[in-house]
């Protein structure tokens, strides 16, 4: 298969900021995408936060606080210091009275920043942090496996061990909820396939490990999607439950609650609390693949009414790194990695792959989510 959309005429959004680097968006006679129109049909009519979303919210508290009684703690909040996670573990906190367990994965990548950003939350709100650090030399190898794999999405080996710990965590103690900061209103665009691919596809995982891994990752934590989406859910009952749908909740409103309360310094980008993410987000993709995933992240803040499609396109009109510093940021990821720069920037000049390159569980995926969206699981398919 051919470069996606190498043979299609450029085309951007008249309404958001996606454009034709998203090979699958489609546009209508009025130049508007369907990542606009599926928002617009599917999830915004159904996005309750007003009194009927704080009723639901009010009763998801009364419910998770009846499991926790008598217990240390009545769920667990997977903490990354990122805007989401911060916000939701001061609102769930101080506004529900929940006692949650704030759980960390250290991964390796972490920054200063998020490191400080998590600690004055914990302390200000006289909570416990628990931490689980990953194996280093099996995180290495599984990251220089992706990068010898040639795909876009370099970011897995971290996510998959952020989920996977999490819900490894959540079963083998008896908890029965996992506070989740995604929401509609700075992620209702999703990444395209493309880019971001499935984290948990086990087939490509297992392959991309074969061919380009040195060690066995012992140490490391897997999951497949059956064991959380459907053992976790359906045979043990744990419940993944997203409060920050249920209120007004502006990215806004959070820098600034953050800031004054707790002294929460912000990140230039969304997902800059890791190093690595940062390299990744902010130079591999948009310079390799010509992925940009700010166009995602402010389309989603257009069609929520908290940017403007002008400012959009001024950001983007600048790189989302430092051209003044992304030299050093290569030797920090090399030396990290213990490669030289000049293989590290071997890996970007390498022919491109994509995850229809390795095996796969792409329709088994994509099955599922159409299946949750026809159960109101999910308000979206569009991916």
């Amino acid at each position: 298969m051919s470069e996606p959309g190498s043979d299609r005429a450029y085309q951007i959004c008249a309404n958001c900021v996606m454009d034709t680097s998203d090979a699958m968006i489609q546009f209508d006679e009025h130049g508007v995408c369907d990542h606009c129109r599926d928002i617009r049909e599917n999830v915004l009519p159904e996005w309750e936060t007003g009194p009927k979303g704080r009723a639901q919210l009010e009763r998801m508290a009364n419910d998770i606080r009846k499991s926790g009684k008598g217990k240390d703690f009545d769920c667990i909040l997977g903490m990354s210091g990122g805007l989401d996670s911060s916000y939701m573990l001061h609102l769930i906190v101080t506004e529900l009275g929940l006692r949650p367990l704030v759980f960390h994965v250290d991964g390796g990548w972490n920054s200063d920043l998020a490191v400080n950003n998590i600690q004055m939350l914990v302390d200000k709100l006289g909570l416990d942090l628990y931490t689980e650090v990953i194996n280093w030399e099996d995180m290495r190898d599984f990251q220089l496996a992706f990068f010898k794999s040639g795909v876009p999405h370099l970011d897995i080996p971290q996510d998959h061990a952020f989920i996977a710990t999490l819900y490894h965590f959540a079963n083998k103690h008896g908890i029965k909820y996992i506070i989740n900061g995604g929401n509609i209103s700075t992620e209702c665009v999703r990444n395209p396939k493309e880019w971001l691919y499935y984290g948990t596809d086990m087939a490509q995982i297992n392959e991309i490990r074969r061919r380009f891994c040195t060690r066995p990752l012992a140490h490391y934590p897997f999951s497949s999607v059956l064991f959380h989406k459907v053992y976790l859910r359906y045979l043990k009952g744990v419940k993944v439950v997203k409060p920050l749908n249920n209120l007004p909740y502006t990215r806004e409103l959070a820098i600034d609650t953050l800031t004054e309360q707790y002294g929460w310094r912000a990140y230039p980008q969304k997902h800059f609390e890791s190093r690595f993410t940062k390299f990744y987000e902010g130079y591999w993709l948009p310079t390799r693949f010509g992925y940009d995933t700010r166009r995602v992240q402010y389309s989603s803040l257009i069609l929520t009414g908290q940017m403007t499609r002008e400012e959009a396109l001024s950001k983007l009109a600048k790189p989302a790194y430092d051209p003044n510093t992304i030299d050093d940021e290569f030797e920090y990821i090399a030396n990290k990695l213990r490669i030289s720069v000049d293989e590290l920037r071997s890996y970007h000049e390498m022919p491109k792959k994509w995850y229809w390159d390795y095996p796969n569980q792409e329709a088994m995926f994509d099955f599922g989510a159409k299946v949750l969206k026809a159960i109101g699981v999910e308000r979206s398919i569009k991916r």
